[in-house]
């Protein structure tokens, strides 16, 4: 054990011995090139066996003044500013277990470090999901996801991660283990922890373990697919669809430089109400005319769900989310096409009905830093946003997150009141918190 804390020479000695007598002698390694979080190198990497090891790591790291980045599955390391100061990658791998599946209650309590697709196959044992549908659920956390919010196309129906998410346990960087909600072990007055840590990107505390609320697996799903004409059709079916009284349990449009819109729904169900809701979306289709014919529905497979990503592609690629106002939805698209077109960038766009949309953008860095800033601009001026999830290199110093608001001070008095010592994920939450 000596020997290898002695190749960690960032790290002060007495914090390394401190380390090593709360932690099992394999919890503790050289941090390597790929512990990098965008582009910072750490000096180690922790990976705890239990909710008091954590907290206790946690706690040595900031009463010593050092850096602390949570990482889950690393599936979304990328997302928010480089890191002003990197030491410690604090892992949630050894947390992988499902505590409690109460299915008559219909509610899961699970370790930050289980992934999703673990969780989804036990709960499915029971006829039960957590109804989201993240990216890279194979790899992803639960803790990594409640950090990023990464809900997916299911809280058009279901709701985003705030509204399934029933407690949670945390590590406060002075070493406390606090609980809310759910399966309460411990309150902190005054705060609403699930909701207040979901989204933050582990700036606030270090999530141990969460409770959710639980769905029914459905008896079937069936995706329809509708290809309108132009931006103005495609816009109109969204909103026909949103003002009928279908159960649908997303909605989507696609749209690419080189692709014409299609506008995708998911139906879940019986047999019977999935071919009732079919026949009244081709009414809907029918009715919805501009300029010309009716659009065609046909029937697509699930895969026409999946957000766009860098995952397949070689060169420069740049991810960003974006909002715009559910009405608005044609009108982003319109300004991605135009901005790419001015700047020379190809784009593909993913856009929920709820105003939620993935784009993808392949070009030049230099390309890309100018489509980019100049849509966020435009965005922002019409109530939307654009936030950074993967960028190249050459981009890393461009800010992710965009204008912050009026809820800026509230943000910091809240880092402040949970961690004054800015040890977790420091500069890398909107306005450099």
């Amino acid at each position: 054990m000596y020997l290898a804390l002695r190749t960690m020479p960032s790290t002060p000695l007495a914090v390394r011995q401190e380390l090593a007598a709360v932690l099992r002698p394999e919890a503790i390694r050289a941090a390597s090139a790929a512990d990098s979080v965008c582009g910072v190198p750490p000096d180690l990497v922790l990976e705890p066996a239990s909710e008091a090891e954590l907290a206790a790591a946690l706690c040595l790291a900031n009463d010593a003044n050092l850096a602390v980045i949570p990482r889950g599955g690393g599936t979304k390391l990328a997302w928010g500013n480089s890191p002003k100061r990197a030491d410690i990658v604090l892992s949630t791998a050894r947390l992988n277990k499902i505590i409690e599946h109460v299915w008559s209650d219909l509610t899961v309590s699970v370790e930050a470090g289980c992934t999703v697709h673990t969780l989804q196959t036990a709960l499915a044992q029971h006829g039960q999901r957590l109804a989201i549908d993240p990216l890279w659920p194979e790899r992803a956390t639960i803790g990594g996801l409640l950090s990023t919010n990464d809900s997916g196309t299911l809280r058009l129906r279901y709701g985003s991660l705030r509204d399934l998410v029933l407690g949670v346990t945390l590590a406060l960087p002075d070493g406390t283990l606090a609980s809310s909600g759910g399966k309460v072990v411990k309150n902190v007055a005054g705060y609403d922890l699930p909701k207040l840590v979901t989204g933050a990107l582990g700036t606030l505390a270090v999530i141990t373990r969460a409770v959710f609320r639980l769905h029914p697996l459905p008896h079937r799903s069936k995706t329809l697919t509708l290809t309108p004409r132009d931006l103005r059709t495609m816009q109109k079916l969204l909103s026909n669809v949103q003002d009928s009284h279908f159960a649908h349990t997303a909605l989507q449009a696609r749209t690419a430089h080189n692709a014409e819109p299609a506008v995708d729904i998911l139906f879940d169900g019986t047999e019977a109400g999935i071919a009732a809701q079919e026949e009244q979306l081709r009414k809907i289709a029918g009715a919805t005319r501009v300029n010309q014919a009716a659009p065609s529905v046909w029937e697509s497979a699930r895969e026409q769900w999946t957000m766009p990503d860098a995952q397949d592609g070689a060169g420069s690629v740049a991810i960003a989310k974006i909002t715009a106002l559910p009405a608005a939805v044609a009108d982003a698209v319109g300004r991605i096409a135009r901005s790419s077109a001015l700047h020379g960038a190809r784009w593909q766009l993913t856009m929920q009905a709820t105003g939620i949309g993935s784009l993808r953008l392949d070009g030049p860095p230099e390309n890309l830093r100018t489509v980019l800033a100049a849509l966020r601009e435009e965005l922002q001026r019409a109530a939307g946003s654009l936030v950074l999830l993967h960028r190249p290199a050459e981009l890393l110093s461009m800010d992710t997150w965009g204008e912050p608001g009026d809820a800026l001070p509230l943000m910091r008095a809240l880092k402040m009141q949970f961690d004054p010592r800015n040890t977790l994920n420091p500069g890398r939450f909107a306005g450099g918190i």
